[in-house]
């Protein structure tokens, strides 16, 4: 078991080998030396703020768990913050200032970084407000860079400095720095503004749908800002087979940016020749005061039909399967389109909803299928599911 010796500290490397892409074949110690190379930039992305650990203890082909509290096992040099949830529960989790915590996170199996957007010093405000660019599936990858060229345009227009970088995975993240002066509540409130202030001025490629069933194109997501949500940091690595990257850019390098050129081969050398595009985030923070006033201007944002029950559906969603794992789902998914050739043929890419959703430790996945392309006489009918796994059992 390899130590090593890091911002003072010694840390230990267990299981240096274990492969964490078998695509590629990085193993852990690869993702450790990659961390140690960028760390500078993934430094400036989680730098006291308290993360939760999203682990993946044998690699990446098999789900993740999140763990929100610390290990109680843990060196004295961890530093911890306590959060507390609507639940009434709290959790002590990783604040990571310098290298050796931040290596110690991701021996524990963390491939990607998940901080909150708040420092431990002030959990109340967060610092930053993160937009998400979701794309629908079948969506073209130009009209995703188009939208978060629209995002800068709106903050700009209030005020906001934008920051740019690749999820490393489908979509791309659009972060700007703000003063930390507003609840979480006005930062999910700004947000939404922007997302539907992006839908106004690009209505063919974007929206703001919160229901996955009636979203078109690029789904500007703006949910992520709020309370217990958490995205991947810069610099983090993906859980994707290719090891890529969330990788920032400069507002130049968006248009025609190709994500699968951004790995953990190729960014650290991107890195120590280029240097870190978002250096200077933390010299920008601005007021939300213009989003808000943007968010009072639109009024309310328009609200799902409900009926007595359940929400009425306005599109004709079934669902397939609820499963442990994804593979499991999309297999119940496959059974059920031998059983409806005739629908399956008709369905297009967007009409298939595949949803990882957060349950008490672990992702679990729901297949949905929206039946708008099916004629109506046509439309198998709700069926006992594929796959029915109870994530709260």
């Amino acid at each position: 078991m390899p130590d090593i010796e890091v911002a003072g500290r010694r840390v230990p490397i267990t299981s240096p080998d274990k492969v964490i892409f078998p695509q590629t074949g990085h193993t852990k110690f690869d993702l450790v030396r990659y961390y140690q190379a960028v760390s500078e930039g993934a430094l400036r992305g989680v730098s006291g703020r308290p993360m939760i650990l999203k682990r993946y203890v044998r690699g990446i082909e098999e789900e993740a768990f999140f763990q929100k509290r610390v290990p109680a096992k843990r060196p004295s040099w961890i530093e911890v913050a306590e959060l507390r949830y609507r639940s009434g529960l709290s959790a002590e989790e990783v604040v990571v200032n310098d290298l050796a915590q931040l290596l110690w996170v991701v021996n524990l199996g963390c491939v990607d970084l998940n901080p909150h957007p708040v420092r431990a010093d002030d959990l109340a405000h967060p610092d930053e407000l993160r937009i998400d660019l979701d794309p629908v599936p079948g969506v073209a990858w130009d009209d995703v860079l188009a939208t978060a060229m629209v995002a800068r345009e709106v903050l700009a227009d209030h005020g906001l400095t934008a920051w740019p970088k690749t999820s490393g995975s489908r979509g791309f993240h659009v972060y700007t720095r703000i003063e930390p002066r507003w609840t979480f509540a006005e930062v999910r409130k700004a947000a939404e503004a922007v997302a539907r202030e992006v839908e106004r001025r690009a209505p063919d490629v974007a929206t703001s749908r919160w229901w996955k069933e009636e979203r078109h194109g690029v789904f500007v997501d703006f949910n992520q800002n709020a309370y217990d949500r958490t995205v991947a940091s810069a610099y983090s690595v993906r859980a994707v087979p290719d090891a890529r990257v969330s990788t920032p850019l400069t507002w130049d390098e968006v248009p025609g940016c190709r994500p699968e050129l951004f790995t953990i081969d190729t960014v650290p050398e991107r890195l120590a020749e280029r240097g870190d595009p978002w250096a200077g985030i933390d010299d920008h923070p601005g007021t939300l005061d213009g989003l808000l006033e943007l968010a009072e201007s639109l009024g309310p944002a328009p609200k799902p039909p409900k009926g007595t029950g359940r929400r009425r559906q306005i599109v004709p969603v079934i669902e397939i399967a609820k499963a442990q794992h994804k593979d499991e789902a999309l297999a119940g998914f496959e059974r059920w389109k031998a059983r409806h050739p005739g629908a399956a043929a008709r369905l297009e890419p967007a009409d298939v909803l595949v949803d990882g959703m957060r349950g008490r430790s672990s992702v679990w996945y729901r297949v949905r299928v929206n039946l708008q392309h099916v004629p109506e006489s046509e439309r198998p009918p709700q069926e006992p599911l594929e796959v029915d796994y109870d994530p709260w059992h």
